[in-house]
Parts: structure tokens; C-alpha cells; sequence
């Protein structure tokens, strides 16, 4: 027994004996950990209908084998003595080793989590936002959780955490400031993405650029205006400024305004406003709600106003168009004739009226 009683490293063999089988108990109990989870837990969670016992039981095998193992190293080297300063910095090693395995094992959980939130909710949502938006999420909690996870070592490791975060501070700002437009042009597509003001495929309006949304980002979002040019648009704009889905509107608001000659006679404008009536509300894409009026006397001709709305599903240039020609065809057939600029000039005391 004398040769467990001999030091070596200033330790006696027994303590380095004890400390040697700590530690390989952690290795052998952390790959039972793990093989135990990785067959029997996850027969119990296929079993079962939800996702969420898999994703957890798949996370957190490889975090927990590992602290098992941290752990058994940790209680074999309290059996070794080194010195109060090097016994001192290899309780702050274990405690740093604890605090990156526990934000291994969140960060993976937190970023499994969301991603599988992310993927039903892109299954619910036809939104293509969602492709580009999952990824940024899921990056950004992850990055958080380390971020923190960080903190919390050097603060177990007796590093001041305060004075450090002072400094982060202080470049941070200076960052901020630098990239506050692109962090609000993030903001915007996330504000576009929540409260969908507008989808790919709707026209829209907005500070004169009047077209149709064929890709929103979580950047920027492109209009492809009615000329056929493409337009990119920060979304910071869209919080910023008034913007006009003309596409979510439910009807489109159409006024026509015809002028009949000075001798037509009220019996004929009560027919031409019956026909215009006739026409309008028995076309098949228009609204109900029609209003046609005598709206007074002009300058060369006797005015008929209508107003009426085109249905959402109609064609707005097609709808008018066709009523149009239908007003013309019918008032010719009718002897209904359309006023036109006229003028008369006066010569020596006789009238002449020219066009």
C-alpha cells in the first residue's frame, strides 16, 4: 500500500486512482446516457403523435452525455490538489465548460423549436416572406442565446461582465447608428410580413409609383409599375408613408360625363338617361349602385352625369370600354346627338356660328 501512500505532482496515487475513475465513469455513464436516449427515448417519442417530444429528445442527448462527462471530470480533479491559484482557474474552466454546454443545449433547442413553428406556419401562410424571413429569425435567437451564454462564462470565470458590456456598448452605438437604415428596412419587412397590408400580385400606390408587387423581401420589395418597370422599394417606406392597395378595394369607382346638344328636350334627355341606366345596370360587371343625373348646363352642351363601380373581378379598362361604345351605338340609334365646342362670331352686326 505504500505505493498509493507515494506522491506524484504533489498528489498521492490513490487521489490520482480516484480522480482517473471519476473521470472515466463521466465518459462511460455519458455514452450510456446517450445511447439510452438515442434508442429507447426515441422509440417513446416516435410513438407518439407530436413533434415537440422528438425535437427534444434529439437535442438534448449530446448536451447531457456531455455535462455527465464535465461533470465526472470535475469531481475527479476535486480529489487533486495543485495549488490555491491553479485550483482557482480550473474552477473557473469547469464553470465555463458547464455554462457553454448549457447554451449548446438551448440553442439548439430554441433553434429546433422555431424552426418547426416556422415551417407550420409557412405550410398555413402563402406568403413568400416566410422563406426569408425563418432563416433571420432562427439566426438571431440562436446568436442571442450564445451571446448570452458568453456572458454568463466570463461572469463564472470572474471576468467584469459590466465593464466589458460598457465598452461593447459604446461600439455598438456607433454601429447602431451606421446601419439604422438597414435595420429599418429589416423592421419594415417585418411590419410587412405581420400586418400584410399588401400580398405578391396586389397593385399598389405609394409616393407616385403606382404598380404591382411581384416580390417582397425582407429588404426591400419590388413593383413592377404599369409602364413595366421594376421598382425597389426599402420597407422602411411602407411605415413611413400612406400606401394604397387598390387591389383590396372592392369595387373601382367609374364617373362618365356625356354632353348633349343645347336642342335636345327634356323628354329626350329623361330617354338618354333611361338608356345610359339600361346599360350600365345590366351589364355584367357592374355593381347595383348606380347614379345617373341631369348635372347641368355647360358652356355648349346640356350634361349627363353617371357614376357607377366595376366589379372586383371585372376588368377595369374593359368594363367602361364596352359601355362606351354601347352608349354611342344606342344614343346614334336614338337621334341623340354629342355637343361639341362651338363659337359664335359677331361681323358687322351679323351672327355667324362656326365650330
Amino acid at each position: 500500500m505504500e505505493f498509493l501512500d507515494y506522491e506524484f505532482l504533489a498528489n498521492p496515487v490513490r487521489e490520482w486512482g480516484i480522480a482517473l475513475l471519476w473521470a472515466l465513469g463521466g465518459v462511460l455513464v455519458g455514452k450510456l446516457l446517450y445511447r439510452w436516449f438515442s434508442r429507447r427515448m426515441r422509440r417513446l417519442a416516435e410513438k407518439t403523435e407530436s413533434q415537440l417530444d422528438d425535437i427534444i429528445v434529439d437535442k438534448v442527448e449530446e448536451p447531457l452525455a456531455l455535462a455527465v462527462i464535465i461533470l465526472g471530470f470535475w469531481f475527479g480533479y476535486d480529489h487533486l490538489h495543485f495549488g490555491e491559484e491553479v485550483d482557482e482557474f480550473m474552477a473557473h474552466v469547469f464553470s465555463v465548460a458547464v455554462a457553454v454546454d448549457v447554451t449548446w443545449m438551448a440553442a439548439r433547442l430554441l433553434d429546433s423549436l422555431l424552426g418547426n413553428m416556422l415551417v407550420n406556419a409557412g405550410e398555413k401562410s402563402d406568403s413568400a416572406m416566410m422563406s426569408q424571413l425563418a432563416p433571420i429569425l432562427r439566426k438571431t435567437l440562436r446568436s442571442t442565446v450564445w451571446v448570452l451564454g458568453v456572458i454568463m462564462a466570463l461572469n463564472n470565470a470572474g471576468y467584469d461582465v459590466a465593464a466589458l458590456l460598457a465598452g461593447v456598448g459604446i461600439g455598438g452605438l456607433a454601429m447602431g447608428l451606421a446601419a439604422k437604415d438597414f435595420v429599418a428596412n429589416i423592421f419594415g419587412g417585418i411590419t410587412v410580413f405581420v400586418d400584410r397590408p399588401f400580398v405578391v400580385g396586389d397593385r399598389v400606390q405609394l409616393d407616385g409609383v403606382d404598380g404591382t408587387v411581384v416580390e417582397i423581401g425582407i429588404r426591400s420589395t419590388r413593383i413592377k409599375t404599369l409602364a413595366g418597370r421594376i421598382v425597389t422599394i426599402p420597407n422602411h417606406k411602407f411605415t413611413d408613408s400612406i400606401v394604397e392597395n387598390v387591389t383590396a378595394e372592392p369595387a373601382r369607382k367609374i364617373r362618365l360625363d356625356l354632353g348633349l346638344t343645347y336642342d335636345t328636350t327634356p323628354e329626350r334627355i329623361e330617354e338618354a338617361i333611361g338608356i345610359v341606366r339600361e346599360i350600365v345596370e345590366k351589364h355584367i360587371g357592374t355593381e347595383d349602385d348606380t347614379v345617373i343625373w341631369f348635372s347641368g348646363f355647360g358652356d355648349f352642351s346640356l350634361n349627363i352625369s353617371v357614376v357607377y363601380y366595376v366589379r372586383k373581378e371585372a376588368d377595369v379598362s374593359l368594363t367602361p370600354g364596352a359601355i362606351n361604345l354601347e352608349i354611342l351605338k344606342r344614343f346614334n340609334a336614338a337621334g341623340l346627338d354629342f355637343a361639341f365646342p362651338t363659337q359664335t362670331l359677331i361681323h358687322q352686326g351679323s351672327s355667324e356660328i362656326s365650330a
